[in-house]
């Protein structure tokens, strides 16, 4: 049997070498080029590749093929390979055929990293034998080439989810769904829901489906398709008690001491609970975790506290939606740093939040045209900025003790930085520069 992956990232490398491990005749493809740590990855476990170029002949010898997550169904070569019969199936399905543990799958469109980050922590802390990973640090594949786990804790976005066939994670988790990468999807929303379903087609009833009950396009998915997974649902946030407490059947936790903040963390780490719950971790444990958890870097990340005025880091808020979960968030007056590639925004569901708590908006993009059209109307002050610099600069003419500079930008950020991580390491470079400059 002949196995050939279709790029180079860390999903292919990964089933590359899971597949070279298995006993599989292995090629790998890529039409761009491999970076250097995947390249030396694949020369050293003798596994054959080419880049720059897809060799049709050679692919076409595949008995099966296992595409990267960042390749469409509809691309021309996918669409042959289809028409030939042969099967293309994602690295998340073919890892899962190796392995007999527990999985706990976790997707949305908002909160699956932190989601992820923070079940793993639970049950790191509990004692438990998990690994973390999927759309998050390893491929699940290549975690399954260096030892087996009780438990794996796999993130999963919808293009992972798109090429699965008999995947069945013991636990899955549908945080929400909002419109996002309709692009993949026809322009169709039903498209897009019916790819994160796809998370719990093969559970059984002995399974378990924790999904949001507040979600109106969950809710209606739900009415018109089975699962056979015993249903969990959690509500979407809090309700009108204390949003540092969480009540589950078995126990009572306090996120007072968690770093984790706003409604939509509330719900994110009630999901997390279950699931530590569910594989029978004990509540001092996972009280524990709770209060020790540290949340990836750019999500509603406290940089520094400078002269009484927060600056928080959310660069990963690339949609309106997480920016809605970021000011939703927000108790104290903010000045909102927002901008970028616009991706057909709608900012309607932030107007009365951006109403009630925004003081100014300072715009960081090239083009602002529309966030300028969008929020004057509203908002006394608003500035455009071409810079971190710039914008941290005119955020401080307007900052007074007590306020938060939020950096939330809703956007993509292609038009001046490399990605969103590039662009919150340059807004905490800049907030250490003026907290150097007290």
């Amino acid at each position: 049997m002949k196995i050939v992956v279709l790029g180079a990232g860390e999903s292919g490398v990964g089933a590359a070498l899971l597949a070279k491990q298995q006993g599989f005749e292995v090629f790998v493809s890529d039409r761009g080029a491999i970076k250097e740590n995947y390249k030396a990855e694949l020369i050293e476990n003798k596994i054959a590749f080419e880049e720059g170029q897809h060799s049709e002949k050679k692919i076409f010898e595949a008995s099966e093929i296992i595409k990267s997550p960042g390749i469409p169904d509809k691309v021309d070569l996918i669409q042959k390979l289809l028409a030939a019969g042969i099967p293309v199936i994602s690295e998340i399905e073919f890892a899962s055929k190796y392995t007999h543990a527990k999985i706990v799958g976790i997707t949305g469109s908002n909160g699956k990293t932190t989601t992820t980050n923070l079940t793993y922590h639970l049950l790191k802390t509990a004692g438990k034998d998990v690994a973390i990973g999927g759309n998050v640090g390893y491929s699940f594949a290549r975690l399954l080439t260096e030892r087996h786990h009780e438990i794996y804790v796999l993130e999963l976005s919808s293009f992972q989810l798109d090429g699965v066939v008999d995947f069945r994670p013991y636990i899955s988790i549908l945080l929400n769904i909002t419109p996002d990468h309709l692009d993949r999807y026809e322009y169709k929303m039903e498209n897009y829901i019916a790819s994160k379903f796809r998370i719990a087609m093969n559970q059984r009833a002995e399974d378990f489906f924790i999904y949001n009950s507040a979600d109106q396009n969950i809710e209606q998915f739900l009415e018109s398709e089975d699962v056979n997974a015993k249903r969990l649902p959690v509500g979407g946030s809090a309700d009108d008690s204390d949003q540092r407490i969480i009540k589950t059947d078995q126990h009572e936790y306090d996120l007072s001491k968690s770093s984790l903040k706003g409604k939509h963390n509330y719900f994110n780490a009630t999901c997390a609970i279950k699931v530590a719950e569910l594989l029978n971790a004990d509540a001092e444990s996972i009280q524990r975790g709770l209060n020790d958890f540290v949340n990836d870097p750019h999500r509603l990340e406290s940089v520094a506290t400078v002269d009484e005025v927060e600056y928080i880091n959310d660069s990963k808020a690339t949609n309106v939606d997480a920016v809605f979960y970021a000011l939703d968030a927000m108790t104290k007056p903010v000045i909102w740093i927002v901008g970028g590639v616009d991706k057909g925004n709608d900012y309607g569901p932030v107007m009365t939040l951006v109403e009630d708590k925004v003081k100014a908006v300072i715009c960081l993009g090239i083009d602002n045209e529309k966030l300028l059209e969008t929020f004057s109307p509203i908002v006394k002050i608003i500035e455009e900025t071409q810079s971190v610099d710039e914008a941290i600069e005119r955020a401080k003419v307007y900052a007074e003790s007590g306020d938060v500079v939020l950096l939330s930008p809703a956007c993509a950020s292609f038009d001046l930085f490399k990605n969103y991580i590039d662009r919150g390491e340059q807004f905490k470079r800049a907030v250490d520069q003026i907290n150097q400059r007290k």
